[in-house]
C-alpha cells in the first residue's frame, strides 16, 4: 500500500496496559466511524505496514484503545509509539454539498463569481493559520482562503469549485 492511496488517521501517543494494549490519537471530526476497524497501516521506516486489531473501543473523545493482533507485551507496544496511522482512501466516508476532503479537489478547475476563470487547483496549504487553496493560473501561483465565507459551491461533476473572493485579491497575484 502506498501512502497516497492512503488518508492519515492519526498518531500511536501512549501504551494503555501491560498487555500491549495502544493508545491512538485519532485526527477526525466523527471518532465513532474508526471504533471498529479490522486493520489498518503504521508508517513504520516510510512503509506503510499492515497491523491486525483483535480489538478497540473509543477512550474519551479523540482516543482509540487499540489491541493489535502479535502485540501482546509493553516493549512490543513500545516500538510502535508515535507511529503515524493510515487507511486506505476508500474507507472514507463520502461527502456531500460543498463538504470535501482536500485531496478530492485536486485538479478541480476555480471559478470566482466576480473575476471569472481561475485556473486549477494544484495543492492545498494546511500548515499555515488560515488553509489555504494553491491555484495555477498559467503558470502564477494564486492563493486563496478557504473558508464557508468564500467556497460557493464544490461540482464533483464538473470538477469545478465556485468562490467569491473579495474583490481584488486575485488581481494581486496578476499585476
Amino acid at each position: 500500500m502506498k501512502k497516497e492511496d492512503c488518508f492519515y488517521l492519526g498518531k500511536i501517543v501512549k501504551k494503555y496496559s501491560f498487555k500491549g494494549e495502544l493508545l491512538m490519537k485519532l485526527d477526525t471530526d466523527q471518532p465513532e466511524i474508526y471504533e471498529h476497524l479490522d486493520a489498518l497501516f503504521l508508517d513504520i521506516n516510510n512503509s506503510l505496514i499492515p497491523y491486525f486489531i483483535e480489538r478497540s473501543q473509543l477512550h474519551k473523545s479523540d482516543l482509540l484503545r487499540i489491541k493489535f493482533e502479535d502485540v501482546s507485551s509493553e516493549s512490543a507496544a513500545e516500538e510502535l509509539l508515535k507511529k503515524e496511522v493510515y487507511l486506505p482512501l476508500d474507507l472514507l466516508p463520502e461527502l456531500e454539498g460543498n463538504a470535501f476532503y482536500y485531496h478530492e479537489i485536486i485538479g478541480f478547475h476555480v471559478v470566482d463569481e466576480n473575476f471569472g476563470s481561475v485556473g486549477l487547483i494544484s495543492g492545498v496549504n494546511d500548515s499555515t493559520a488560515q488553509v489555504l487553496l494553491e491555484i495555477d493560473r498559467n503558470g502564477k501561483e494564486i492563493l486563496i482562503p478557504l473558508n464557508d465565507d468564500i467556497i460557493r459551491v464544490v461540482d464533483r461533476n464538473k470538477k469545478t469549485v465556485t468562490v467569491a473572493t473579495p474583490p481584488g485579491l486575485i488581481d494581486l497575484y496578476l499585476e
